[in-house]
């Protein structure tokens, strides 16, 4: 579409004036079609002032999230990424993990981004709480060549490569919680759900589908999360550069995930190694010190009477001081 084409200049340009005709000449359109895709642009939220003999500006505070808005800042080995934008789905990995599982061989590097999830899902059968227009609710299909017992590997790998992009794209230092959940300020801010298919015929992973929520400006949470769950902000920002560096990371850190390499960044980012925490087991919450992490992701717990035990699927909370 036109819109689209005319979306992707003015996102290439985001911050700087475009004339009109340079729109035109560029797209081999007249000047009256650039005018009226502004027009429909402005009619989905987009704040495009325009003044004459000046151009068309899309505002750097434009925080709508599109293919168009991402691609400028994705580079180089996450540019094999085939990115798909919807404005609400139920959860994007359950409408990824359908494609993954479909008749028709969905490769490697088909992404989700939706603005919104109405049912958004975490580990154990939570939900993850995705309002629109205030995080990132990605999920990416992955064609690893492992075993299923070491899936929990690219859950820790992606949660250094979603620290990393945070951390480059706004400067602020975020911790990891075994397995799966990133903390700032001794919140939950993002949390990440790795779910996959196995091939019945040699064992090993069929698929894998990376699913990434990050609260960026949530600004009221349900009553049930409101004291564990936090964002990074209290005020929008650009959502589309944080998706774009988050998938520049990935490209490069999920390229061999059997290398131990990131385990000892994962270490130190842990906000629950050397402190009281709770194993939550059959509805029990047992007291235990969190020892150690292995090569493997998995957490080294030693209890009260001195028993240690290595964890892989269990659930774990953080002992309040």
């Amino acid at each position: 579409m036109v819109k689209d084409k005319v979306l992707e200049i003015l996102e290439s340009h985001k911050g700087i004036r475009v004339s009109g005709q340079d729109i035109a000449d560029k797209l081999s359109i007249t000047r009256s079609a650039v005018w009226k895709a502004i027009n429909m642009l402005r009619a989905e939220g987009y704040d495009i002032p325009a003044t004459t003999n000046n151009g068309y500006l899309l505002v750097e505070e434009n925080d709508i999230i599109t293919e168009q808005s991402i691609m400028p800042y994705i580079r180089g080995a996450a540019k094999k990424y085939s990115i798909i934008v919807k404005n609400r789905v139920g959860s994007t990995n359950s409408e990824l993990k359908k494609l993954a599982a479909a008749i028709e061989y969905e490769k490697e590097g088909l992404v989700l981004i939706a603005n919104e999830q109405t049912a958004g899902r975490g580990r154990l059968g939570r939900s993850f709480y995705s309002p629109a227009d205030s995080g990132i609710y990605m999920s990416v299909l992955l064609r690893p060549d492992l075993k299923p017992k070491d899936a929990m590997i690219i859950t820790a790998v992606a949660a250094v490569s979603a620290a990393r992009a945070i951390e480059k794209r706004y400067g602020i230092k975020v911790g990891i919680k075994w397995v799966n959940d990133l903390y700032y300020k001794g919140k939950k801010v993002a949390g990440i759900l790795t779910e996959g298919g196995i091939n019945i015929e040699n064992g090993m992973l069929d698929y894998v589908v990376l699913g990434i929520g990050v609260n960026i400006f949530t600004e009221v949470f349900p009553d049930e999360i409101k004291d564990t769950a936090g964002s990074l902000f209290e005020r929008k920002t650009g959502r589309s550069r944080l998706a774009a560096e988050i998938l520049n990371h990935l490209a490069v850190d999920l390229k061999n995930p059997l290398d131990k390499s990131y385990i000892s960044e994962y270490r130190d980012r842990s906000v629950i190694l050397g402190n009281e925490i709770y194993v939550l087991k059959n509805g029990r919450k047992i007291p235990a010190v969190a020892v150690g992490i292995e090569d493997n992701a998995r957490l080294a717990v030693r209890y009260k009477d001195g028993k240690t035990e290595v964890l892989s699927s269990d659930e774990i909370s953080i002992k309040k001081r």
